[in-house]
């Protein structure tokens, strides 16, 4: 998760997966929206591919990039549980406090 957690950490990589999330594009279609080089781009991609969050695929000379929706449905579980335990955590806490306000009140 590390690996995934930091390559979603650049934002030009994070607007790259939103580009392949529906559709398969090509390096060159998605360098056209960054004010970045191709070869920048097929960086970004490396590590996107690395982490799993997008896969290639050839076609003829060309190269598709698209998002693996299963990996991202990890992410976003994990992200899940993380908030999820910071909640209950708030919860405890406040209902802690709220105790020691009821019972040092009588």
């Amino acid at each position: 998760m590390d690996d995934t957690l930091r390559a979603l950490a650049d934002p030009h990589r994070r607007r790259i997966l939103a580009l392949v999330r529906h559709e398969e594009m090509p390096a060159g279609a998605i360098a056209a929206w960054f004010m970045l080089s191709r070869p920048a781009i097929s960086q970004h991609l490396k590590v996107l591919a690395g982490a799993g969050l997008v896969s290639m695929r050839r076609d003829g000379t060309r190269r598709l990039y698209r998002a693996e929706p299963d990996r991202l449905d990890e992410v976003r579980a994990y992200l899940d549980r993380l908030w999820d335990d910071g909640l209950v955590r708030l919860k405890a806490a406040a209902e802690a406090e709220q105790t020691s306000k009821t019972d040092g009140g009588t």
